[in-house]
Parts: C-alpha cells; structure tokens; sequence
C-alpha cells in the first residue's frame, strides 16, 4: 500500500445486483463480461460500466482502491484492481463487504481508515474523502455521507476501532445497516443535491435512463 495519510479505498459491488435486469448492456476491459451478465456494476453508462465511474471518481482521494466482490470475480478482475470477498457466508449483505475490507487493513495498514462506497453511485463528489475525513476528526466515529436528509451509511468513512464491533453485529445476525450505525454512533456530513444528488444510485433502468441524461448534461 502506498504510504499516505489517505484512506483505502474499496467499493461495494459484493451482491447479486439484479434489478437492472439481464436485457441491459454490459461492459468491462478486455471483454471481461458478456451482455447477458445480472452484474450491475458492470452495465454501461456512457462508455464506461458504472463501476468504472465509480472507480475515476474515487482513485485521486485514495491511498489504494479495492473492489468487495463475491463470486463470479473474474469481470472485476479486469479493472486491475484487488479484490476483496467477504469473509462471511451467505452475504448478509453491504457491512459484509466492509468487514472485509477492514479485516484486509488489519493486517496490512491496522491504522488506516476504510472509505466504502457502492458501485452503482457514478457521480460521487470529488471532495468525498476529504470533507468525510474533517468529519470523522472532530468527532472519532465513523463518518457517512448525506443529502437531501438522508443519509447515506454505506458511503461512508469506517476508523479501524470498529471492526471488533461490527464484526459482533454481524456474527450475532443483525443485518440492518442503519441499526448498527445508529449503535455504533455513526455522524453524518451533508451535501448540497441543488445540481443533482451526488450519490444517486442506479438501481433500475428508470435509473439508468436519468444517469444517462445527466451524464450527457455534465
């Protein structure tokens, strides 16, 4: 890992993500993904699959980037980056992911902090980490984004003291993510949606169609 005061950096792209439907067409480098694939991250948006946008966006505000991804891996291999599965079975799902990233900075940088995205948010703010970072200082605790009142946990800023925690929730089979925040104390930093949300999230091909339209206004 390269030495930096910068987070890690890992997006979540560990679930089945079918609700885009089969019909939409896919792509990865190197062809690594047929157009027939339930892989959301990997629908194209533009030119580029969503991950990949996801990946422009966040590789400047990080030390190193990674990619949460179960099983079928190889179409993420194609981005050059690491991968990261879960560590736990039956992908309980997103903190799954974060889990495991954490587990993998234990041991390779225990002291640095984990920023997790998902990988159908292709309009992330650039000052992402930067303004999470800010946040997670002044108060210690993990720090996620919001807009428009909500918040968004799993784009979020995770300090390496709440694996041990997290790790209990998740054995134990809690799987709502805002619960384990709220018990873990989590804060929030909001940004201003006035020129479109930047964590709007592709989910269906509505989605996709209103991503398309502002990527072309951008």
């Amino acid at each position: 890992m390269k030495s930096s005061s910068l987070p890690f950096g890992l997006i979540l792209a560990g679930g089945y993500g079918r609700r885009m439907g089969a019909s939409l067409e896919t792509g990865a480098p190197n062809g690594g993904i047929s157009p027939s694939s339930p892989l959301k991250p990997l629908v194209l948006l533009g030119d580029n699959p969503l991950i990949g946008h996801v990946i422009e966006r966040l590789r400047p505000q990080v030390a190193q980037l990674a990619i949460n991804a179960n099983e079928p891996t190889a179409p993420f291999a194609a981005f050059g980056l690491p991968i990261i599965a879960d560590n736990l079975p039956d992908r309980p799902g997103p903190l799954a992911g974060v889990l495991a990233g954490l587990d993998w900075l234990a041991v390779n940088a225990p002291e640095v902090p984990l920023l997790t995205v998902p990988a159908d948010t292709p309009f992330l703010p650039h000052d992402l980490v930067e303004r999470l970072m800010v946040r997670q200082k002044q108060s210690g605790r993990i720090s996620c984004a919001a807009s428009g009142g909500q918040n968004h946990h799993v784009i979020a800023l995770w300090p390496a003291h709440v694996r041990a925690p997290l790790r209990v929730a998740l054995e134990a089979g809690n799987r709502k993510v805002g619960a384990i925040l709220d018990t873990l104390q989590v804060v929030s930093e909001s940004w201003d949606g006035a020129a479109g949300d930047p964590f709007f999230n592709v989910n269906t091909a509505e989605d996709l169609a209103v991503a398309r339209q502002r990527l072309l206004a951008e």
